[in-house]
């Protein structure tokens, strides 16, 4: 029962964390239409920003100034907000299928530069001793477990709420009006192009916190976890959760994760040890099936985004109607 308990702990932290990442996917593609198709990169930059910051001290690189975890998070909310913020500058006016070019291009840039900028991010040797939250308590797994996944959950509840309060505000309804139809909300007057860059920088930042808490949780990062696979995941888990609903993208990380695991238990198990590299490649496979089975069945996601209308006073509508005898 313990060894169930500490798995379920192991297993509700991971996703709770690519709910934080698919949080800030949807504020880019499911509160304003940006095409973001370079989720890795901003994850990653978040990730190596934290652990190079709160690292102890090596001798073989740079870095390792072993400051808090907290600040550690703010930096990579910081680093990844900045990089979003400057790609958009120079990509937010694109079309979405140049936009998607451009956001996977800067992806892959990302994770080639983690690859070969050893003296800074460890190469393909990756970065260790990343400090962990409560490592004190590491002897005990399940304690561990536990203290993490609340830790986690606190965090997600907080970028919850924050986000729940901006689409509900006048900002995230200027959003929603610049995904419905952009040159409508232009001609009310609405900067569309700063919209769309605060959106896409905040969305950004978001990634990287959630990349901050995967790297402390685990301990260890290196460039094969920014991957485009990653980017496919969390994509994966905001349309099968509802895009443009925040509830919907928690929802659908818990989901998606759970398809993704269990498939690789099943590989695991069904699959001689010999083939398990090649068979790996199934669990992609598995995953769009699943995903393909969903859009059919649920076409808005399981959690289909909640549109608000705004009436009018029944006494105003009234005034409104012509005078009839």
């Amino acid at each position: 029962m313990i060894e169930i308990l500490g798995y379920a702990a192991f297993f509700l932290t991971i996703a709770l964390s690519y709910a934080v990442i698919a949080l800030g996917l949807n504020v880019q593609w499911g509160q304003t239409g940006l095409f973001n198709v370079g989720v890795a990169g901003f994850v990653g930059i978040g990730a190596y920003a934290s652990a190079i910051l709160t690292a102890p001290d090596a001798a073989d690189r740079i870095g390792g100034f072993a400051l808090p975890i907290p600040l550690g998070w703010v930096a990579a909310f910081a680093a990844a907000a900045l990089a979003s913020l400057a790609l958009g500058w120079l990509t937010i006016r694109l079309r979405a299928d140049y936009l998607a070019i451009a956001t996977f291009g800067f992806a892959v840039t990302v994770q080639l530069a983690a690859l070969n900028l050893e003296p800074l991010t460890g190469g393909p040797f990756g970065l260790g001793f990343i400090p962990r939250p409560f490592n004190g308590f590491a002897g005990d797994p399940l304690v561990f477990g536990l203290l993490n996944l609340a830790l986690v959950a606190l965090v997600l509840a907080f970028v919850w709420w924050v986000l729940e309060r901006l689409v509900r505000s006048p900002w995230g309804r200027v959003l929603k009006a610049v995904r419905e139809d952009e040159e409508a909300a232009r001609a009310l007057g609405k900067p569309v192009t700063r919209f769309r860059l605060q959106a896409f920088a905040i969305g950004g930042g978001i990634m990287g916190l959630g990349g901050a808490l995967q790297a402390h949780f685990i301990g260890f990062i290196a460039p094969e976890n920014y991957l485009p696979t990653l980017t496919f995941q969390v994509w994966t888990m905001l349309v099968v959760g509802g895009a443009g609903n925040n509830l919907g993208a928690v929802v659908g990380s818990v989901v998606v994760w759970g398809l993704w695991s269990g498939s690789s238990f099943l590989i695991g198990a069904a699959v001689d040890p010999a083939d398990q590299a090649r068979a790996a490649a199934l669990q992609i496979v598995l995953i769009g099936v699943a995903l393909c089975l969903i859009l059919v069945l649920r076409p808005k996601g399981l959690l289909a985004e909640v549109l608000t209308h705004h009436r009018r006073p029944a006494g105003a509508q009234a005034q409104d109607r012509p005078a009839t005898r």
